[in-house]
């Protein structure tokens, strides 16, 4: 597997997220959006269903998710922040009726399966190209830009180490993607 980049620039996450929202795709923008802010692997996100994220008796949104972690097994219980519960509320509203049973990323092709890894990585690909991410873009980017944002915004390599379920920190410092761009700000900023 080839090693992704995340996307450092909250500039061009805005316009990905602007031009996602403008292609009237509800699904795609969802995608990004909860890949954003969710921290999970593809995988996860794809098998998601509303009976995940929204409370249906309730009626209205879970405050967090519990997913099974499908690569390792292990639980994983995240908070759905602002953006990823508007993201959902966006596409909720588009589709109109939901089911519980009903993956959120469903696939136009037959009865109630999500769309593929492929199309995924298609479609995450495809808008980071419209909009002119140069970086080496795959479906992890998503996970990995959650990481290095949190980490440029001072969350500790442990906290982040035990949001990703990760069994030590060499593997969490790779998934940050640190430039020599990050390796100079520290240089610039600690000047005694």
């Amino acid at each position: 597997m080839e090693r992704v980049e995340p996307i450092r620039s909250v500039k061009k996450i805005n316009d990905l997220k602007k031009y996602l929202l403008g292609s009237g795709n509800m699904r795609n923008y969802t995608l990004v959006v909860l890949g954003l802010n969710s921290a999970l692997r593809v995988s996860d996100i794809l098998n998601l269903k509303w009976g995940d994220v929204f409370d249906f008796e309730e009626n209205r949104f879970k405050t967090h998710v519990y997913v099974k972690e499908k690569k390792t097994g292990k639980n994983k219980k995240f908070l759905l922040n602002q953006n990823a519960t508007g993201a959902i509320l966006k596409l909720k509203r588009k589709l109109g009726h939901i089911n519980i049973l009903d993956y959120i990323f469903k696939s136009r092709e037959g009865q109630n399966k999500p769309i593929t890894r492929y199309m995924a990585i298609k479609i995450i690909k495809s808008s980071c190209e419209a909009v002119g991410i140069k970086e080496h873009i795959g479906c992890h980017s998503l996970r990995k830009t959650f990481g290095y944002h949190s980490w440029k915004k001072g969350v500790p390599i442990p906290i982040l180490m035990e949001l990703y379920n990760h069994s030590n920190q060499s593997i969490t410092k790779l998934y940050l993607g640190i430039s020599q761009d990050d390796i100079d700000d520290v240089y610039r900023l600690i000047e005694l």
